[in-house]
């Protein structure tokens, strides 16, 4: 009997627990109109990072992660490093200004961030833990003052130092660190739209 109960106080223990998205193993292949990001282990920047001028108010994509996006640093506290997703400069330097949304796997969940680079200051804040596998809405706006960030349904704003209108810059693609390189492959597959 008493078994039974330290079971069942476990068991509502572990129920109160915040949920972690579930963890798809199934490998992606190819999805129409996605295009496949890939970071070779040993690197930091992805396969494709061509420079390619952003001018818009706003960024709106959808992406995958697969089983890959998993990792476990070297260095234990670089597991809380952030790498970075997608987004865009505001300018020549994306170290001065710029939006991005990043990404890192610690805690045993898939978290996704906001990565802001504003009059140099980095500024970087949690939005959401996401599921692997699944498709994730995201969309980087600048509204005045403020980027404002969105993944599926949470929604976070970040102080934009710049005055006025967007600033004509560069697209900003998937990097892996932080100080530590990619320790296997990983794939993202990225679906732009307006």
């Amino acid at each position: 009997m008493k078994n039974l109960l330290i079971a069942f106080i476990m068991l509502m223990l572990y129920g109160c627990s915040k949920e972690i998205p579930p963890i798809s193993t199934s490998p992606i292949e190819s999805i129409p109109g996605y295009i496949k990001y890939t970071i070779l282990k040993g690197q930091h920047y992805c396969d494709k990072s061509t420079i390619k001028s952003f001018s818009k108010s706003q960024l709106n994509f959808k992406v995958k992660f697969d089983s890959s996006a998993i990792y476990e640093s070297v260095i234990t506290e670089n597991q809380y490093d952030i790498n970075k997703l997608h987004g865009f400069s505001e300018g020549i330097n994306h170290h001065q200004n710029s939006a991005r949304i990043g990404w890192s796997w610690n805690k045993k969940a898939l978290r996704l961030y906001a990565y802001v680079y504003s009059d140099s200051t980095r500024i970087m804040k949690e939005i959401t833990t996401v599921p692997i596998g699944p498709e994730i809405s995201c969309s980087i706006g600048i509204s005045g003052s403020r980027y404002v960030f969105s993944i599926n349904e949470a929604t976070l704003g970040i102080e934009r130092k710049i005055k006025g209108a967007p600033i004509a810059g560069y697209w900003l693609y998937p990097y892996f660190g932080g100080d530590e390189v990619a320790p296997h492959d990983v794939s993202i597959y990225i679906l732009e739209s307006e």
